[in-house]
């Protein structure tokens, strides 16, 4: 086989200059020789041999990255919009900066720690984790790891996460939808812990600032198993008569009750108005359009790249704990109502 010694001779050049254009890192080759260096590529049928590569720099070139399912959630936890998207931006940017990602999915926290463990990887990017699952892992994983959307008490131990402002979001979203005129606003969500709970903060400190109290039979649990689904929308298709607005925890269920919703009779906006969170596709295809929180989540994925290769090259995190910012997006699934509606029709 032929090597890139034989090349940098055959070609006059340095080893150096072949190993970039390989590599993908032509930004100081001139393209006549990149061109070059990819005809004789093309010609011996050159294959890299990434892991005498990786015994060299004594690294693997792979990231890892473990996702922590529901198993009453999810039957494939990947096709959900949201974590798909992530998980497609994950991939891109480790891709970008030359490197090769491993996935494993699963509900059971030990089955992961026992796979992720027989990995030969630089570093772990975990998402999906709660706090205790987190402190499993890293009492057997001693590479750089980096957390997503993580609320575990900083008193545990030191970790890099890489999260959203979600209790901004929800109280800006819950103002909102106050200064359209609902006061009847039920919240939704699948649980009450870590984002889902923050989130549910955010809209209570809303809604006290604006001097109302929050009623605890306003927040509304959805029992997300596939099985158990139907039963759980008829039961909120039935709260929904007490209700102005449904605030979703995610774009995900806000389409999807909406969906359930209108097939009942229920107009929306007219009827009912729904704002979501994440600004999905979903959020555009719907009719109407869903008002909603949204973050960028391709940024999520690559930021949470970046810092993990700073801590596997060394360089101390200089923030532990990154909150990207959001932004609310109107659309037409909120409709002013009372003196809000009033206010409307006299812009008018």
């Amino acid at each position: 086989m032929i090597t890139i010694k034989d090349m940098a001779d055959m070609l006059g050049t340095s080893t150096t200059t072949v190993s970039n254009v390989i590599h993908g890192k032509t930004s100081e080759v001139s393209q006549k020789t990149v061109e070059r260096v990819e005809k004789l590529l093309e010609e011996y049928d050159y294959v890299p041999n990434n892991s005498a590569r990786s015994l060299t720099q004594n690294r693997s070139g792979i990231i890892g990255l473990a996702v922590k399912s529901r198993k009453d959630k999810y039957e494939n936890i990947i096709a959900d919009p949201f974590f798909g998207r992530l998980i497609g931006a994950i991939e891109a940017e480790i891709r970008q900066q030359g490197y090769f990602m491993m996935v494993y999915a699963s509900d059971d926290i030990g089955e992961i720690i026992r796979n992720v463990l027989t990995w030969n990887v630089d570093g772990l990017i975990l998402l999906g984790m709660l706090h205790d699952d987190f402190i499993r892992i890293r009492s057997r994983y001693k590479n750089p790891t980096v957390l997503i959307d993580s609320y575990a008490p900083r008193d545990i131990m030191n970790y890099v996460n890489i999260g959203l402002e979600d209790e901004k979001g929800s109280y800006e979203m819950t103002r909102y939808l106050l200064d359209q005129g609902h006061r009847r606003i039920a919240f939704l969500a699948d649980n009450m812990e870590g984002v889902d709970y923050i989130r549910y903060q955010g809209h209570q400190k809303a809604m006290a600032d604006y001097g109302l109290k929050v009623r605890e039979k306003d927040l509304l649990i959805i029992r997300p198993g596939m099985l158990e689904r139907e039963s759980s929308m008829s039961e909120l298709y039935q709260l929904s008569k007490d209700y102005t607005a449904f605030m979703c925890c995610s774009d995900y269920y806000a389409v999807i009750l909406m969906k359930y919703f209108s097939e009942r009779g229920v107009s929306i906006p007219e009827d009912l108005s729904f704002t979501g969170f994440d600004d999905i596709l979903l959020a555009r295809v719907v009719s109407p359009e869903l008002t909603t929180v949204r973050q960028d989540i391709t940024e999520k994925g690559r930021c949470s790249v970046e810092y993990l290769l700073k801590m596997i090259q060394g360089i101390e995190p200089f923030e532990w704990n990154v909150k990207l910012p959001v932004e609310i997006i109107v659309r037409g699934s909120v409709k002013a109502i009372g003196q809000a509606e009033e206010q409307t029709e006299k812009m008018g």
